[in-house]
């Protein structure tokens, strides 16, 4: 991450981590809420750890600790699910001859930076998309010759000056979608297809959106390219009014987000299972403990 400071001891861990959010690192903050026996971490003790499991700041508490600790990092990463972990120091571990002590409760809550919700775009339908995507925690962007701050107020962005959407440039993360109502539809799509975008969706009648699918696909972009673009936009709602199209537009994007989510943090996961919001992981035992790899301190 390149932002792992030099002075642990007098590095604010708070501090530090809005500073991170800010600029949009995700990581996972760890914090001791319990503390019993000789267990070298205490309660309120904080580490911040990056996507990899690798401590950015902060401690809590040695090897023992830190490994399981780490682990659940990256599965609240993946998952953007917080997990409250039980760390058993008193068992031995892996065979290592030699007990931690103690034992600890740790919550682990993902920060993650929020997804962008491009919006290319002006009317009802778009500023209803405005809403709803901050509502669901999305950054919105709407680019539009006729957008204006008072249709769109919660806006992160408006870009009214960009004609040949230059301005275009979601991360893959982002989602994005496509409300010109006809009149740059292939202009907007030409730039979203040249992105990293994942999800792309082209609110259109069938008929529009296949003329305009099967524009793409003359100009040179295959059949991998088009899959990107959701067309016709929306779940199967049966949206009548731009308030309800809306709706089933945003409601897709939401059930692609977090199926993404879901497919991301199966393979970290292994036999451990992550810990819902609100549980808590069985304590770590010589019976349970080989899939996170800890080593005694």
């Amino acid at each position: 991450m390149g932002v792992r400071p030099a002075d642990f001891t007098g590095t604010d861990i708070l501090q530090l981590a809005a500073e991170l959010s800010a600029a949009g690192h995700a990581f996972a903050l760890g914090v001791v809420v319990e503390a019993r026996g000789s267990s070298a971490g205490r309660a309120g003790a904080k580490a911040l750890f990056d996507t990899e499991g690798e401590v950015i700041a902060g401690w809590v508490g040695g090897g023992c600790a830190e490994s399981t600790i780490a682990h659940a990092a990256v599965e609240a990463c993946a998952s953007g699910t917080p997990q409250l972990v039980e760390v058993d120091l008193d068992s031995e571990v892996l065979g290592a001859g030699m007990p931690c002590g103690g034992r600890m409760r740790v919550y682990v809550e993902p920060v993650l930076p929020r997804p962008a919700l491009w919006i290319l775009g002006h009317g009802r339908v778009a500023e209803c998309l405005c809403h709803f995507g901050v509502l669901l925690g999305f950054s919105v962007v709407v680019d539009d010759a006729m957008a204006v701050a008072e249709r769109f107020p919660e806006a992160s962005r408006i870009i009214a000056d960009d004609p040949d959407y230059e301005a275009v440039t979601p991360a893959a993360g982002d989602f994005a979608v496509v409300a010109t109502q006809h009149r740059g539809d292939h202009e907007s799509l030409r730039r979203l297809l040249a992105s990293e975008v994942g999800h792309i969706a082209l609110i259109a009648s069938r008929k529009r959106a296949g003329l305009v699918l099967a524009y793409l696909r003359k100009i040179g972009f295959d059949r991998q390219a088009i899959d990107r673009i959701h067309a016709p936009a929306g779940l199967a709602l049966s949206a009548r009014t731009a308030e309800e199209i809306a709706l089933s537009v945003i409601a897709e994007i939401v059930l692609v987000r977090r199926s993404r989510a879901d497919r991301e943090v199966a393979p970290q996961m292994g036999d451990v299972s992550a810990a819902a919001s609100g549980e808590t992981r069985p304590p770590v035992t010589p019976a349970n403990v080989e899939p996170l790899r800890v080593v005694g301190e």
